[in-house]
């Protein structure tokens, strides 16, 4: 079935074409949710991690082959012993990923994330997300069954299991032909809960997961309904959260779908947006324009709302200090509210001479 992918980032308003988020804008925006940043060895295992790594240096492939095979052990603690020296392997050698992957461990690492131990599903679950770097291996990653399992530990898992799950949801969900299954899956409002919810790492990783999930209009839809728009306003409004950026870019994906202006609306996201045009970076204020613009196309309610918040004046200071992008939304939402300003003014002059 062919996916029905839309670019928020382009739109047309008085025949004039408007290039929303660069690829740069968006990669700058999420490079820090790509990565293992779970804890290493414990402390008291330093001494048994450098022998590992001196063996490893040695003979990675001999290695890499034996820790698969421990992989499938009737012990819990060889297989966790395993686990985390393959997630360590990965995370450290970009070239091991790929002879992980042949050797044969994504199958059982993903037979360790449905485990009922936790400790063992966190360790399936990051050293997947560390497989899951090399492109080379996510066709295998998904058909082996890992978008299933990493659902389960996103529902079920420890918070570093839930933050990891979701940031290897995200790098699976970087091929077009993942985001279905992906938002079939059920991962959707999982994640959504965990933006809400979780803590600051959580929050930025489940934000870029579901960035490059809603750039298709099925998984907009299911990111409304599972409440999405609630935490995003909740981040744009917090200066503090380091989250405006993130939560600003996953809006600007949404807002091309008419659920998704009519629950920032409801959720009050004009006022928010209207401050950040007003106090934000420059970066925040060409997104939060961009958004108003694309809230207010074609909608005179929502022009009506976003001028009652004084927006006319920051909008006027944008258009003439910002990026040359904001400039011209700036300019395109400025004229949309003067033809509002008169279009009210004829219909008074009308109604007054009746």
């Amino acid at each position: 079935m062919a996916m029905e992918k839309e670019n928020s980032a382009n739109f047309t308003y008085m025949g004039r074409g408007f290039s929303e988020l660069t690829v740069n804008d968006d990669s700058l925006a999420f490079s820090d949710c790509n990565s293992d940043k779970s804890g290493e060895f414990p402390a008291s295992a330093s001494q048994s991690r450098r022998l590992f790594l001196s063996c490893a240096a040695d003979n990675p492939d001999d290695l890499i082959r034996q820790l698969v095979s421990d992989l499938e052990s009737c012990s819990i603690d060889e297989q966790k012993q395993a686990a985390m020296e393959i997630r360590l392997l990965a995370k450290n050698k970009p070239e091991n990923r790929l002879k992980i992957a042949k050797a044969g461990a994504i199958k059982p690492l993903i037979s360790l994330i449905s485990s009922s131990d936790s400790q063992l599903q966190e360790y399936g679950v990051t050293a997947i997300l560390n497989l899951s770097l090399c492109d080379e291996n996510k066709g295998l990653i998904v058909s082996s069954g890992a978008i299933k399992a990493l659902v389960r530990a996103l529902k079920t898992g420890t918070s570093t299991a839930k933050e990891n799950a979701a940031c290897a949801l995200l790098r699976l969900s970087q091929l077009e032909e993942n985001k279905v299954s992906i938002g079939r899956s059920g991962a959707i409002p999982l994640l959504v809960c965990l933006l809400e919810t979780g803590g600051f790492r959580g929050k930025k990783d489940s934000a870029a997961a579901l960035y490059f999930l809603c750039s298709i209009k099925e998984n907009k839809i299911r990111a409304v309904q599972a409440g999405i728009m609630k935490p995003l306003v909740e981040l744009m409004a917090d200066f503090g959260s380091n989250m405006v950026d993130k939560s600003a870019f996953v809006l600007s994906m949404l807002v091309t779908v008419p659920e998704a202006k009519t629950a920032v609306v409801e959720e009050e996201g004009i006022p928010v947006l209207v401050e950040i045009v007003e106090v934000g970076s420059q970066r925040q204020k060409e997104i939060a324009v961009s958004i108003l613009l694309q809230i207010c196309e074609d909608n005179m309610l929502h022009c009506s709302m976003v001028a009652r918040e004084g927006a006319i004046p920051p909008l006027v200071a944008l258009s003439q200090s910002g990026t040359n992008r904001a400039k011209q939304k700036a300019e395109a939402l400025i004229e949309l509210l003067r033809q509002l300003r008169s279009g009210n003014a004829a219909a008074k002059t009308s109604d007054a001479s009746v």
